[in-house]
């Protein structure tokens, strides 16, 4: 397994594609499109050239997971696009441990002072895998920050980094 910065290509990108549908919509049943989530389609510019990171897991070429980062302001960025396949979650694997543990290393590199985020409110499974980490959950307006997200009944959290 393989955990690096996102890198434009089209393989990738397609590849990507696949495994956030997979996740939103074949199991979670989000119906989610693309026309919800262009960031996607814009990582450089979304993610990188704001001053965050999209990290790409890859095993024998193929996207296996992925997760984003999106500073908001000089304190507090988003955690975002956080999506394994099946076959790489726990195990011997625990694929999602390893790309969170990869962002975290990130946000203190940067000195960021809170991670906030939104997940469906149907993905107890990620509800679970955040307060495990310390987040917490809070309310829409205890966000503090703006960001583009597809709603569907988000619940909210945020970590206190400091």
């Amino acid at each position: 397994m393989q955990i690096l910065p996102f890198t434009l290509d089209p393989h990738t990108t397609a590849e990507l594609i696949d495994l956030i549908l997979y996740c939103q919509n074949t199991e979670a049943h989000l119906g989610i499109t693309m026309a919800e989530q262009p960031d996607v389609l814009m990582i450089s510019d979304y993610y990188q050239a704001r001053g965050g990171q999209f990290w790409v897991a890859t095993q024998d070429g193929h996207v296996a997971g992925c997760i984003a980062l999106l500073p908001v302001n000089n304190h507090t960025a988003v955690l975002k696009k956080f999506f394994t396949y099946p076959q790489f979650r726990g195990g011997a694997v625990h694929l999602g441990w390893q790309l969170y543990q990869t962002l975290l290393t990130y946000t203190q590199a940067h000195q960021f002072k809170r991670l906030v985020l939104d997940t469906p409110e149907a993905e107890h499974r990620s509800h679970q895998f955040y307060e495990r980490q310390g987040f917490k959950q809070i309310s829409f307006d205890q966000l503090g920050v703006a960001y583009a997200f597809p709603d569907r009944h988000s619940r909210f959290y945020a970590l206190n980094l400091a």
